[in-house]
């Protein structure tokens, strides 16, 4: 099916059932030539391959999109939500349909036809294609390097970030235990409504957070939301998005963005809300590492109205953690930070 060269580079995430009893599993959906490629985000291992003849839409009209490689028995299901490959498969499938109720159709008008969608894949497909290949392949070190020029773009409407050396070893200390390994913790002078997390392990902190609490549990409890509730690699495809195409093949060709092509970024970031996981997966975090959730929920609303799960529900609602996060002189240290 020369007429669908066009689509193999294009690619989406999705949501996938092996069987009706199995649960959704985050797959990486790619367009072939003429069939769909079900593959593991982290190992890139195909997990399943679909004939783009057989596949069937379940729901038309309704998002997500559900579809289903079986017109007699949904036993694999697919749901995407990714507007782009949502009308690719249609369009796939309508020039399938075309061309069985047509056999004797012109091989001009297929010329025609696979040029337009090759031109129409190039103007429209072609750039995103491009961006979410970008953000997959991204190693480590170039994540962090783009979390550390959004985090200097975000410094010019916060104020540089606080260094000083009693505070910065608190940190240091803290984020393995806290967050992760490579994990960098900063602080800045102003407010960024609790914390972000930027791509590379690289997150922000409001010194309001310190300032304001009785203790370190709100501060952690809004490091450990903004780590669970977006995953790097949408933090990272969120941030190239913006940079824009050009931006993106100089990455993937040099290996660094232009100076200035995430310039104001971090002040839009700013301006969303704060992302938050799911409370339930929230709470079970919070017992892991030991914190009390009332803290951060209090910090979120003080009247503990629209929170009132996270408090009736802390792990630690009823005896104090087995060890408190840091001790008064580490607290101290932390909390001044900013403070010359």
């Amino acid at each position: 099916m020369t007429a669908l060269t066009e689509f193999e580079r294009l690619e989406a995430q999705g949501s996938w059932r092996e069987t009706p009893e199995a649960r959704l599993r985050e797959v990486i959906v790619s367009v072939g030539e003429a069939t769909l490629t079900l593959s593991d985000p982290k190992s890139e291992r195909p997990l399943s391959h679909w004939s783009l003849p057989a596949v069937i839409r379940l729901n038309p009209g309704k998002q997500p999109a559900v579809y289903s490689p079986n017109p007699d028995g949904p036993d694999e299901t697919l749901e995407i939500d990714d507007p782009l490959m949502i009308e690719a498969i249609e369009r796939v499938q309508r020039a399938i349909a075309s061309r069985r109720a047509h056999p004797g159709r012109l091989r001009g008008g297929l010329t025609l036809l696979a040029a337009l969608l090759m031109a129409a894949a190039a103007v429209v497909w072609l750039p995103d294609a491009l961006t979410r290949h970008a953000a997959r392949i991204a190693p480590p070190a170039q994540a962090h390097a783009i979390g550390k020029a959004i985090l200097a773009d975000i410094t010019r409407s916060t104020g540089a970030v606080c260094e000083r050396s009693s505070g910065r070893a608190v940190l240091d200390w803290i984020s393995p235990k806290l967050i992760a390994d490579e994990a960098e913790i900063h602080v800045v002078p102003a407010p960024v409504n609790g914390a972000r997390r930027l791509p590379g392990q690289v997150y922000v902190l409001g010194n309001d957070m310190l300032l304001t609490a009785p203790g370190p549990e709100a501060a952690a409890g809004h490091l450990i939301a903004a780590q669970m509730a977006v995953p790097d690699r949408v933090l990272l495809l969120d941030a190239l998005e913006y940079a824009g195409t050009g931006a993106v093949l100089q990455l993937l060709t040099l290996g660094t963005l232009p100076q200035d092509a995430l310039r104001g970024y971090g002040e839009q970031l700013l301006r969303r809300p704060a992302p938050a996981p799911q409370d339930e997966r929230l709470l079970e975090a919070f017992e892991r590492k030991g914190i009390s959730s009332t803290p951060y929920a209090r910090s979120l609303d003080p009247t503990g109205t629209s929170v009132m799960e996270l408090i009736e529900a802390d792990p630690f609602r009823d005896a104090p953690p087995p060890q408190p996060l840091l001790n008064d002189q580490q607290w101290l240290a932390l909390q001044q930070i900013c403070a010359g």
